[in-house]
């Protein structure tokens, strides 16, 4: 059968970046920061297709590492929280255990998912990014090239084609046989809206920035976000099928089956949920194993959640997809006549770096659901038992 690319005239790329999340984006910034172009495939519509997620807290030895490298640092710090690097740890009586003032070192601070996106989307050139454009898959045509279809029916080639579509990536098979797997915990996420005003308790007990109240296998996680609403995520180990039996289309039904595994916690942890606005968000928590990696294989690579998808109890997840765009960007730019030497160099070190992150992910979720909760969380925090 003759190879379509002999009878068709398709689009050429030179780079492609599939996927239009924080990390693709870094990629995209770097390497426009060192004059080479790269085009960004995105599902979504639009960038306010849909909400971006809470916020992120970004570490000074990786995301904000990448940010220097796109020559976004400065900009990074002006829309930051003011006061978010503080933590606070209760037990299910609603008993402070831990409660640290951000300390204002600027380590670690915290952003606006959607902040750091537009960030990143408006240092790009116009057209970097293909909007409403859904990679069905990809299949190799020798010599590192690579045809890549979308789901409307096109089809473009690439010299260099990389991976950045999250969890369930299309780009992955081409590289690597391994799929996510259930991690054994289940999120719920809800929001509390203008919380100071219309749910004073619940922002009192969850404070001015990261909240952790933690018993035997469950718990609440929750953050203030910029515009003063408070994002909650109810975290449960539970069978992969828990939240199928949930109708999250009844609000309030939804609330009282999550509330049932909390009912003898504190009132006013519950009031995170009862009093919860809008709906409740399922989602379960997968993550790739740890460890993983592949054969160097012409012409592709992965980066973020597509090459190594952890479980979020590390806070790694964001920052190591930044970085991980930032090193890929500059190794291509410091080989520009040997691509395939720059994705070695990327892959030498992407590796051990994600294997390391992955083992603090699941060593953090043994950790917070610990049967004696909240215990091992503050074992972390102090240094001792």
């Amino acid at each position: 059968m003759t190879d379509r690319t002999d009878v068709i005239d398709i689009p050429h790329h030179p780079i492609a970046v599939i996927g239009g999340g924080l990390g693709g984006l870094t990629l995209a910034r770097v390497l426009q920061v060192h004059g080479i172009e790269a085009a960004v495939f995105e599902l979504d519509a639009s960038p306010a297709a849909r909400t971006q997620g809470g916020m992120l807290d970004i570490h000074e030895d990786s995301g904000q590492e990448a940010l220097r490298a796109a020559g976004l640092h400065e900009r990074f710090r002006e829309s930051v929280l003011p006061g978010g690097q503080a933590t606070r740890v209760l037990d299910k009586n609603a008993v402070v255990r831990m409660d640290e003032p951000d300390d204002g070192t600027g380590g670690r601070p915290e952003i606006d998912r959607g902040d750091l996106r537009k960030l990143l989307l408006g240092s790009l050139r116009e057209g970097t990014v293909r909007w409403g454009a859904k990679v069905t898959g990809a299949r190799p045509l020798g010599g590192g090239r690579h045809e890549v279809r979308l789901a409307d029916g096109s089809a473009f080639t690439t010299d260099l084609l990389v991976g950045a579509d999250g969890a369930w990536s299309r780009i992955r098979p081409l590289v690597s046989a391994a799929r996510p797997a259930y991690t054994g915990v289940s999120f719920v996420e809800v929001d509390l809206l203008e919380a100071d005003v219309r749910h004073p308790v619940a922002a009192e007990v969850v404070g001015g920035g990261f909240f952790f109240a933690l018993g035997a296998g469950r718990g609440f996680l929750a953050h203030r976000e910029t515009d003063g609403s408070l994002h909650v995520y109810v975290a449960l180990e539970a069978p992969e099928d828990w939240l199928d039996g949930i109708d999250f289309s009844d609000t309030g039904a939804a609330k009282s089956r999550v509330l049932e595994h909390f009912a003898d916690w504190d009132k006013a942890l519950r009031s995170l949920v009862a009093d919860a606005d809008g709906a409740l968000v399922p989602r379960r928590i997968h993550a790739l194993p740890v460890g993983h990696r592949w054969e160097r294989v012409p012409g592709v690579t992965l980066l973020g959640d597509a090459a190594h998808l952890m479980s979020p109890f590390a806070g790694e997840g964001a920052n190591l997809a930044m970085l991980d765009g930032a090193e890929l960007g500059r190794f291509l730019a410091a080989r520009p006549d040997d691509v395939e030497a720059a994705l070695t160099a990327y892959e030498e070190r992407l590796f051990p770096r994600s294997e390391a992150a992955a083992e603090d992910s699941a060593r953090g979720a043994a950790l917070l659901f610990r049967q004696d909760a909240p215990e091992g969380l503050l074992e972390m925090f102090t240094g001792h038992p």
